[in-house]
């Protein structure tokens, strides 16, 4: 730019001298031509006109190089221009090629999205196809094992599945009850009776259970039936001198329909409503303890018997539930007791039960009685029920506790001849030796309340350990604890007079491993004392305070005329009955397979400790409590669950 401002200022003068030279030109041009007219001799240059001319000369080439010069900047200004005009294209060639790099870049760049896409797509693909492969082969794995191994049998729209387990089992009893692996409790031998002095090991595969579960959704409605079974039955002749003869009895057997609202309707042969339940009041969430003992534990509260049942749940039971149930139910009399120091003084005006016949549905066999020996009193004796035990509960289930409260309303109904007279015959003096009496000829039925309340707690404050405790109390309801003390015993007039009952079982579970349970019991069951005075002074009822028990410890009399072969559980001069039985237990269960597909396979072992307490009589030699039995007991398990 420098270089032009100079040349440019170079011809600006010399245009200006240029100008001033043809200006000069001319003048001195006209004054020649004036003088041409005149011819004159021509004169020699003078030293300014040489200058001049020199100068004009000088002026015509710079003119000339001015001009050259300009020629050469108007090809340089269109070089400039065309070099300008050349770059100004070549830059928006080059934003054209930037622009087009930019949209190669982006169109690569989206070619390379495109292709990771297409590449996930591909991958997840794969991974589908994989996924679905794997799916398609664990489907036909699990169908064909559904095939091979069902879990359950599929009859229309019931499913089935069956229930078993197969049991070898023993017990060992320092002192005999002459029984199978159950224990009657109440029978507990004093040293009075020679199997008091006798230790039993028995062994049974009786105890093993068949059965099965029926379901069926209908709908609204949930069907369900159940039934399981096992080999506890005893016939006439049922014996296990060479191959055992015992016959198959119902455990339960039992239908249910359920809404999904929670009502449910069940009827059949069931646990008893009295039976702690693990959920709600729901059949087959029974709590039973862990015994091997078919007659469980001393304070536990059941019965298995026919029945109805209806529910209402609210609520969920793994959130919290409320559920109120009702229970009509099969009654009976049990153990009914009634004694006195005069046997005459018994009125024998009475009957509340009677023995099975021939041609029914009931036990017509021979009864035993106490001490092993034929009576009409005996096990087979079925009451003459007026109306059935009517049962209430409610439950209340929270995820890792469950609460039950109940009460139970029976009746118990007797026929009996009024007693018009009745007469002391002395023996002597004043003491009578007997009583006579006198009766209407006329019957009269009497119907007496009894009943009682019961309920339970079981927490589990973690995985590991479970603790409950059940209770029951009131009248007549003996029958529905373990030991089975007596519901009734029997007024002067000859009607029947419930006796009050206690029982209750304490439960401690543990589960160190989840194959091993550790567990300790301890339950007891009480039976007051319910005695009267007849009008001629004799004491009858259950446990009047003059009885003897003089015989209670002494040595078992020689049974010479027996034949070898009369072992008895019964004392004789011991007669007081039973107060209170206790029993403690302790024992382990351990699972050694434990498989959803092949089953459990346990091992199991108890040890019991049972005492039997009497009330106090006359000649007692065990202090103020009375007579006291005492029995130890372990018992053995092995059984095989199916899956």
């Amino acid at each position: 730019m420098m270089t032009r401002l100079r040349i440019l200022a170079t011809v600006l003068a010399a245009a200006t001298l240029a100008s001033v030279s043809v200006h000069a030109q001319t003048t001195d041009d006209s004054k020649a031509h004036k003088k041409a007219k005149h011819p004159a001799k021509a004169k020699a240059e003078s030293a300014t006109e040489t200058q001049l001319r020199e100068l004009r000369e000088e002026m015509h080439a710079q003119q000339s190089e001015i001009e050259t010069l300009k020629s050469q900047l108007a090809g340089k200004d269109q070089q400039a221009a065309t070099a300008q005009q050349s770059a100004a294209e070549a830059q928006s060639q080059a934003a054209a090629a930037s622009a087009a790099a930019a949209q190669a870049t982006t169109a690569a760049s989206e070619s390379s999205s495109k292709a990771d896409a297409l590449q996930t797509t591909v991958s997840d693909l794969k991974t589908s196809n994989a996924g679905l492969a794997e799916t398609v082969t664990t489907t036909q794995k699990n169908l064909q094992q559904q095939i091979d191994s069902p879990s359950a049998i599929h009859y229309k729209g019931v499913t089935i599945t069956p229930v078993a387990f197969f049991a070898a089992e023993g017990v060992w009893r320092q002192h005999s009850v002459n029984s199978d692996i159950n224990t009657p409790f109440n029978s507990i031998p004093f040293p009075a009776a020679n199997e008091g002095h006798v230790s039993e090991l028995n062994f049974s595969a009786r105890q093993s259970r068949l059965g099965g579960l029926f379901q069926a959704n209908a709908g609204n409605y949930r069907l369900s039936g159940y039934f399981e079974s096992d080999f506890l039955g005893t016939g006439t002749s049922s014996n296990n001198n060479q191959s055992d003869s015992y016959v198959f009895r119902v455990r339960q057997i039992w239908g249910k329909a359920e809404t999904q609202g929670g009502f449910a309707v069940t009827g059949g042969q069931t646990w008893s409503l009295v039976t702690e339940d693990g959920r709600s009041t729901d059949v087959r969430t029974e709590k039973q303890p862990n015994t091997v003992d078919p007659q469980y534990m001393v304070g536990y509260s059941w019965t298995r018997q026919p029945g109805f049942r209806v529910q209402q749940r609210f609520g969920d039971v793994t959130k919290g539930a409320f559920t109120v149930a009702a229970s009509v139910e099969q009654a009976q009399i049990t153990n009914f007791t009634v004694s006195s120091t005069i046997a005459s003084a018994i009125p024998a005006n009475f009957f509340f039960a009677g023995p099975g016949q021939n041609g029914g549905l009931y036990n017509a066999a021979g009864n035993i009685g106490a001490g092993n020996t034929a009576s009409t009193g005996g096990i087979t004796t079925y009451a003459n029920n007026v109306a059935p035990d009517v049962i209430v509960k409610a439950a209340y289930d929270l995820p890792k506790a469950h609460f039950e409260v109940g009460g139970i309303g029976r009746f118990l109904r007797d026929y009996y001849y009024p007693i018009l007279t009745e007469a002391a015959v002395p023996a002597s003096g004043t003491t009578a030796a007997s009583v006579a009496y006198t009766y209407s000829t006329n019957y009269s039925g009497n119907t007496v309340a009894a009943g009682g309340i019961f309920g339970s707690a079981r927490v589990s404050p973690s995985k590991f350990i479970d603790v409950a405790v059940q209770a029951m109390g009131g009248q007549g309801v003996g029958r529905y604890g373990s030991a089975q003390l007596a519901d009734a015993t029997l007024r002067p007039d000859g009607t029947l007079e419930p006796i009050r009952n206690y029982h209750g079982l304490l439960s401690i579970e543990t589960h160190p491993t989840p194959k091993l349970d550790l567990y300790a019991y301890y339950g007891g069951e009480y039976a007051q004392r319910t005695v009267y005075t007849t009008s001629t002074g004799a004491l009858i009822g259950y446990g009047p305070r003059n009885l003897s028990d003089t015989g209670c410890y002494a040595l078992p009399p020689n049974p010479a005329s027996t034949g070898g072969s009369a072992g008895s559980i019964a004392a004789s001069g011991c007669s007081s009955p039973t107060r209170y039985i206790q029993e403690g237990m302790i024992g382990l269960t351990y699972r050694l397979i434990n498989s959803p597909q092949y089953g459990r396979l346990q091992y199991q072992l108890t040890y019991s400790y049972l005492q039997r307490n009497l009330w106090s009589g006359v000649g007692t030699t065990a202090g103020p409590t009375g007579p006291r039995a005492e029995d130890n007991m372990i018992h053995v398990s092995m059984r095989y669950y199916i899956p």
